[in-house]
């Protein structure tokens, strides 16, 4: 085998995805770029083992763990686990929403879905690691929760589990940061007495 043009079909094709996921893991585009780096070195030496896997996953499973093993070395403070979060935090991200793969969209993701860019690019890199993962692999790069799970090594339930958290962290400061977005509409006035304050 030629682990050149190997490299040229299984991993060349899928380097914009991996860029833009340690973009999303390291929230720096120099550190971005010297993780893709190291992470096509690595794919290279160990191109033989792609064999039988699907490559995109394949790729970016060497990326995020080369992005946590660079974070880990360079930025360690930047990592934060979910089980390192304060109770009010963790419990705060817990809490509300629900997953919408099955059903129609809900309220929740409708709210996300008209944020601003800016803003929710801004909320998403302040998630948790393990939820920015979930949110960016699944909602920007639309991977299935099965090829998540694969990358992530977690189990799929995790996974989902980690999607819905981190999609209701989200609802949650879009609900209460109206100011960023303008105004807050008005409440109507009805001009009659509720019958239940008369």
């Amino acid at each position: 085998m030629d682990a050149k043009r190997d490299f040229d079909t299984l991993v060349r094709p899928h380097l914009a995805d991996a860029l833009a996921l340690a973009r999303w893991l390291t929230r720096n585009r120099t550190d971005a770029e010297d993780v893709l780096q190291e992470a096509c070195l690595r794919a290279f030496r160990s191109i033989h083992t792609c064999a039988g896997h699907n490559p995109r996953a394949w790729v970016l499973t060497i990326l995020r763990n080369t992005a946590y093993s660079w974070l880990e070395k360079n930025r360690r403070t930047d990592l934060i686990g979910i089980e390192d979060l304060e109770t009010r935090e963790r419990d705060l991200i817990e809490s509300g929403g629900a997953a919408h793969d099955r059903h129609p969209p809900s309220p929740e993701a409708e709210l996300i879905e008209k944020a601003n860019a800016d803003e929710l690019r801004s909320a998403i890199e302040r998630l948790p690691v393990e939820f920015r993962e979930a949110i960016v692999l699944r909602d920007i790069h639309g991977l299935d929760y099965r090829e998540i799970a694969e990358i992530t090594g977690a189990p799929v339930g995790t996974v989902m589990s980690r999607l819905s958290r981190a999609r209701r962290h989200l609802v949650r400061v879009f609900q209460h940061a109206p100011a960023a977005r303008g105004p807050a509409p008005r409440p109507v006035r009805n001009s009659t007495p509720s019958p239940a304050f008369e």
